[in-house]
């Protein structure tokens, strides 16, 4: 039965507005075991999941009138280049409906224009135009064979879209053209002129129109296609002592992986042997490359810069983070914002809207029109349906939402859905975590103050060589802090004996034959070491956020080290550009007000509250939500994850936990604050875009239909023809495609 238990994507045939993507998800909704159910109309495709067969989805599809075929591959690359082969199969379909149909409308067309003379009056003229009848009735039942089949489903299922006010309208025209041809005696002499023309060139028109919207909307896929470019297709596995390469599909869970220099990392995995620098930049953003060393994490799709190592695979497959991404991604270019349903629903009712106005139009001109009332009834008629196609209506959201998402990827921001690209541009209040967040997350050795003792000065290096050795032992995080930074300067260590740790107040031990003692003030007050002079250095390192530690060397004080988790260094600037942006920041902590308050002074942030505990988060948020704020929150901790999904947008910083991420509305790849506010300015600009999109194309088909009607006839004498009105409806979506893809060269202020 080919069972949905999770999800599965289905490319669609035929569908080419918003009322085409209400039938579809109604119908797919209706399915019993369906669960969710989301079209793309830019990208043609549809997502569904629940616990239901594949052939009852596509029944579901095809009973509404439009094809539908599962996709077939397994990995994220396979299905993409599916979906680029069915979309190029499509394109040509169009443009050979293209040829066949403007090669005899284009003729007659500029026979017209140089005779003039359409009419029907003589026997050799019936003979003429009833073989021209007969070539376009060909052109509507090949090159136009989808709008009429498509209008005939609409009907059966008592709705209406793209392909009823096309097929109606070129229907009439050729209608017409028929009986005037036939029976050209049954009408006054004046309306004995015949439409052929129209009714080709619209179809050769409205087919150019969706080939070339189908070309550019290809454009809107960058993103993908550059993630999915970033994995390589083969690795370098070490098995039973030998290296060989194998299809990146073989690479197995636990699998030793060599990475030379210039390669892309293939698989998710840690280092076990030799370091390299890495760029990681097409995922994070962030342009340095990163160092790796032994236990260090590294990510498939980023390239090993410098050195060769050898690393473990722990996540293969889907399970990468490469593929959680591009999963991510794709969802979020299949969401819609809220008003993308809303320009959803207006398509749905515009329909039988436009046909009513058409058939009132029509009536009006057969009773006070000049004559020929018939001739002029049925050019109203014909042009008003063409001209209201809503086509660039429906497309005009989710073609902004896709290169949106696209473009926020590609700056290492990912937006898991529509819903959090809208409202991220509306947040007025955003509150951010300290730890991890502003901060590093990782406490450092900031301050070495050396002291003059009987001996000259110790070195720092000599300083933190022995404190190094004493702080091996042990498992305190601030000793691990120090034995990180020793790590950093290649420091070699030296043996300890004697090794005491002295609960609450530091360790003692004999190195290289002098009593070491790392602590605090109540360590040295307890061996009588004299530090009086210095408690008011310490209390300065202490004020700034910083934990001093005195160091004493046999007896004698030798150093004052102070310990922080240091502002992260693109913090203060990316705060700012939040707060010029109008955003009100505001900073919660579980950490001592003492040191809370020394970091918001750092930053530049006048609103804080410490001491908080994860409940209080979340409590804080509702507080600003009921005073009207559009909440944001930042975090990265488990215990940032009932306020993350509390916020009316979440953002987690993507070096945080798992939990965190699957708790955020938007992840921030590169741990960088300055993702934030790009974020909120992609938003910006994308749902700038949308509103363009739906302005241009809604004041498009609301303009055109007067004219359409003949409003201007009075005062022109001229009546918009059917011809010009398949082109300018056309040419409407190529209009609305186009403006989409300025997105793609949007770039969030400088910083």
């Amino acid at each position: 039965m080919n069972d949905v238990t999770d999800s599965q994507e289905l490319i669609i045939e035929g569908a080419s507005c918003g009322s085409c993507v209400n039938k579809i998800e109604t119908a797919l909704k209706s399915v019993s075991g369906v669960d969710y159910a989301e079209m793309n109309l830019a990208q043609r495709t549809v997502t569904v999941s629940g616990s239901v067969s594949i052939d009852r989805l596509v029944s579901a599809v095809e009973s509404v009138g439009y094809g539908a075929k599962p996709m077939q591959s397994d990995t994220v690359a396979d299905a993409q280049q599916e979906k680029e082969e069915s979309d190029q199969a499509h394109y040509r379909r169009l443009m050979r409906n293209v040829f066949l149909a403007l090669s005899l409308g284009v003729p007659l067309m500029i026979y017209g224009l140089v005779t003039g003379d359409m009419s029907v009056s003589t026997g050799p003229q019936r003979m003429a135009w009833s073989v021209v009848g007969l070539l376009t009735l060909a052109i509507m039942a090949f090159p136009g064979r989808h709008f009429y089949v498509g209008a005939w489903h609409s009907f059966k299922n008592h709705s209406a879209n793209m392909d009823t006010l096309i097929a109606l309208g070129t229907g009439t025209a050729w209608l017409y053209s028929v009986v005037v041809v036939l029976l050209p005696q049954a009408l006054p002499e004046m309306s004995r002129h015949v439409y052929f023309e129209a009714t080709a060139m619209i179809i050769g028109l409205i087919n150019l129109g969706l080939a070339l919207e189908s070309k550019a909307r290809g454009r809107t896929s960058e993103a993908i296609k550059r993630l999915i470019g970033l994995q390589p297709d083969t690795a370098r596995v070490i098995r039973d002592g030998h290296e060989m390469d194998v299809a990146i599909v073989e690479v197995r869970r636990g699998d030793s992986v060599r990475v030379r220099p210039g390669e892309k990392i293939p698989v998710d995995g840690e280092v076990i042997e030799g370091q390299s620098t890495v760029d990681e930049s097409m995922l994070t953003g962030e342009p340095m490359p990163v160092e790796k060393v032994r236990a260090d994490t590294v990510i498939a799709g980023t390239l090993n810069r410098s050195g060769s190592m050898v690393f473990t695979a722990t996540r293969i497959g889907q399970d990468t983070a490469l593929a959680r991404i591009i999963g991510m991604v794709r969802r979020a270019q299949n969401s819609k914002p809220s008003i993308g349903r809303i320009a959803d629903l207006i398509a749905g009712y515009f329909v039988p809207t436009v046909m009513i106005i058409a058939v009132v139009s029509g009536l009006i001109w057969l009773n006070f029109g000049p004559d020929p009332q018939v001739a002029f009834a049925i050019v109203s008629v014909t042009t008003i349906l063409i001209i209201a196609c809503p086509c660039a209506l429906g497309l005009a959201t989710p073609m902004s939402v896709m290169v949106g998402v696209g473009k926020a990827a590609e700056a290492g921001v990912l937006i898991r859905n529509g819903e959090a690209l809208q409202t991220a541009s509306k947040i007025s209040a955003m509150i951010l975590d300290k730890t991890g967040t502003i901060t590093q997350g990782a406490p450092k050795i900031t301050d070495i103050l050396l002291v003059d003792g009987d001996r000259a000065r110790l070195s720092e290096r000599e300083v933190l060589r022995w404190v190094g050795s004493l702080e091996a032992g042990s498992e305190h995080p601030l000793a691990i802090a120090i034995a990180d930074s020793v790590k950093e300067k290649n420091i070699k260590l030296s043996s300890v004996n004697g090794f005491n740790s002295i609960g609450g107040q530091g360790v003692e031990g004999i190195c290289e034959h002098r009593r070491l003692l790392f602590g605090n003030e109540k360590l040295m007050r307890a061996h009588n070491i004299d530090i009086d002079t210095f408690i008011e250095p310490a209390q300065r390192l202490a004020s700034a956020a910083k934990t001093p530690i005195y160091f004493a060397v046999d007896d004698k004080l030798a150093a004052i080290i102070a310990v922080s988790d240091p502002v992260k260094a693109d913090s203060i600037e990316a705060i700012r550009r939040l707060q010029r942006d109008g955003i009100r920041v505001l900073m919660l902590t579980g950490d001592n007000r003492a040191t809370a308050k020394a970091v918001a002074d750092q930053v530049g942030i006048t609103e804080f509250v410490a001491e908080v505990l994860p409940e209080d988060k979340a409590a804080k948020i509702i507080e600003l939500q009921n005073e009207g704020e559009i909440v944001g929150m930042t975090g990265d901790g488990i215990n940032d994850a009932p306020a993350l999904a509390q916020a009316n947008v979440g953002f987690a910083i993507g070096t945080g936990t798992d939990v965190a991420i699957e708790s955020a509305d938007i992840t921030l790849m590169r741990g960088s604050l300055h993702g934030l506010a790009d974020a909120i300015a992609v938003s910006k600009a994308t749902l700038r875009n949308i509103k363009q999109n739906l302005f241009g194309a809604f004041i498009y088909n609301v303009a055109g239909i007067p004219v359409a009607a003949g409003l201007l006839y009075p005062l022109t004498g001229m009546l918009l023809s059917p011809v010009i009105a398949g082109a300018a409806m056309a040419f409407s979506s190529v209009t609305v495609v186009t403006n989409a893809n300025r997105l793609r060269f949007f770039k969030p202020a400088a910083h």
